[in-house]
């Protein structure tokens, strides 16, 4: 019999999270299938990663296994953490107030605006000269 697990997709900036959240007696985080230390390579990163969880107080209560896509390692960090919090609503609804309350459950709407014609990037123009 396979292990029922719940899933969830997270987003910031052009990154994508999908997780898969399966109750385990160890818990474990892999992303990408790395650890998530291998995988973010900072403490920061990580603990933005996994912020969600402790929240929660399900750090020990779930394996979490992520797919991550896109974007920054700074992005996907925080789409990680917005799947994993969507993902622990589905299984523990009583845990909304806290993670709503850490603002994690909030898409951040935030990304690059687009080059528009005749400048150099967004919003910089070329240099101008008077005479």
């Amino acid at each position: 019999m396979a292990t029922a697990f719940i899933t969830a997709v997270g987003r910031r900036k052009t990154a994508i999270a999908s997780v898969r959240l399966a109750s385990a007696p160890k818990a474990s985080v892999m992303v990408n299938g790395k650890s998530p230390k291998e995988y973010f390579k900072t403490d920061e990163r990580v603990k933005i990663a996994e912020e969600a969880l402790e929240v929660a107080g399900s750090a020990q209560s779930y394996s979490v296994t992520a797919h991550i896509e896109g974007g920054g390692i700074a992005a996907q960090a925080d789409a990680l953490r917005h799947a994993i919090s969507r993902a622990i609503i589905k299984a523990e609804p009583n845990t909304r107030a806290a993670l709503k309350a850490a603002k994690f459950l909030v898409r951040d709407p935030r990304a690059k605006e687009r080059k528009k014609p005749g400048l150099v990037k967004a919003r910089k123009a070329k240099q101008w000269s008077k005479r």
